[in-house]
């Protein structure tokens, strides 16, 4: 494992552990579920012929290789050896010579200086243990006419698929979420922690642009419900029998009523965050 930052060394364990193989196993699903984001977020980067991107939070590679065929080069950049492995195989098998993927904690990873025409992540920066160093050092790698443009989640209120995934689950158990500046999914869903955040790191005033669409999980209730279970962990594998039971029922039950002609899907929203180094 590369060298971590005290502050992210939970994230590294998980990222690079559990939850990694849990968002390695299901690469395709994950994908498949925010691809309605990802033409907005692709014309936000407006990324040229000649750009060198940095992919941050890469995962699985997805934004990396479609960063890759638009630009000079693209580096992505993870905790998860296992989802770097995917994505470094599929670049291979997609044919892509300008792609590299790197494991390290950006927070403190030598990034260069001026080294990037663009800086981009879908959903990999919520996670920093210091987000303002994590930004700080972003900043620092990009050019002086450079972007950074971010897809991030918006609050939790405004997408109610988790929310209504652990009330199935709870059974009766009181399932705290952490704070919402606390490293987790929907922490950059405020749009003036965000713009905080990022001039404390030394850029400009960030623009947001929200964008809603529906998120998918799948193409009947079935297969939603492998990955709903996988992504929950194991708010449901703790329970007893008895429990597991219930919330196995309550859990079908939800996704049933988001069942349409387009498959399993949830109302959601996440904000492009557009800046550029001060």
């Amino acid at each position: 494992m590369t060298d971590i930052h005290p502050s992210n060394a939970d994230a590294a364990a998980a990222w690079d552990g559990p939850s990694g193989d849990v968002w390695t196993d299901n690469a395709d699903r994950f994908d498949a579920g925010v691809a309605r984001y990802m033409p907005a977020f692709l014309d936000a980067a407006a990324i040229e012929p000649t750009a060198h991107v940095l992919d941050v939070g890469c995962g699985n590679g997805l934004t990396t290789r479609e960063a890759a065929r638009r630009a000079a080069a693209a580096t992505g950049v993870d905790l998860s050896a296992r989802m770097l492995d995917l994505a470094r195989t599929r670049a291979a098998a997609e044919g892509l010579t300008n792609v590299t993927f790197v494991q390290a904690d950006v927070q403190i990873a030598d990034l260069g200086e001026a080294r990037y025409d663009r800086v981009i992540s879908r959903n990999g920066v919520m996670f920093f243990g210091d987000p303002v160093a994590a930004f700080g050092n972003l900043a620092r790698a990009l050019t002086s006419d450079g972007r950074m443009v971010l897809l991030v989640w918006q609050t939790m209120a405004d997408n109610p698929w988790l929310p209504a995934f652990r009330d199935a689950v709870a059974v009766g158990r009181d399932l705290p979420m952490p704070p919402p500046d606390a490293p987790g999914p929907f922490a950059l869903g405020d749009p003036d922690r965000v713009a905080a955040l990022l001039t404390a790191a030394g850029f400009d005033e960030p623009d947001l642009v929200g964008v809603r669409e529906p998120t998918y999980f799948g193409p009947d209730v079935a297969t939603a419900e492998r990955y709903v279970r996988a992504m929950l962990g194991g708010l449901i594998s703790e329970l007893d029998d008895a429990g597991q039971a219930e919330a196995g029922a309550a859990l079908h039950a939800t996704l049933e009523e988001h069942l349409g002609p387009d498959g399993v899907t949830f109302p959601s929203a996440m904000w492009i965050v557009t800046a550029r180094r001060s």
